[in-house]
């Protein structure tokens, strides 16, 4: 499908992590979503009601990175993709987890963890 929203840079505090420190402290997470679907039926009629509605899609994105924490990047990713994938329009859903403050004891320009589901992998 050559149709695409994407939303990139979706940041929010989470308490995702193996680590007591990271449950206690909690960190920022950065997400981005790209959805693939058929567009052309919002795009011909100007019609939001016809297509995902990327601010609302955030928020609800937002409430899973701000709820209950899990171990895994892995886990929390696939819970988002379940979110994307919510919407019977969405064909496919990428989402990626990035956790730039991994308590990695070296220096590190990024952590990500990027995951594809199509609507048949539910």
């Amino acid at each position: 499908m050559a149709d695409r929203i994407t939303l990139k840079g979706l940041r929010a505090r989470g308490r995702h992590g193996v680590l007591p420190a990271e449950r206690a402290e909690g960190q920022d997470f950065l997400v981005d979503v790209a959805l693939e679907l058929d567009l052309s039926a919002a795009a011909r009629d100007d019609d939001l009601t016809k297509t995902v509605d990327y601010g609302v899609l955030a928020g609800k994105l937002v409430k899973v990175i701000t709820g209950e924490p899990v171990d895994l990047i892995e886990t929390l990713a696939d819970r988002l993709v379940d979110v994307c994938l919510d919407d019977e329009r969405v064909q496919t859903a990428t989402v990626t987890v990035h956790k730039p403050h991994a308590p990695i004891p070296h220096e590190f320009a990024d952590v990500a963890v990027r995951l594809r589901r199509g609507r048949a992998e539910r």
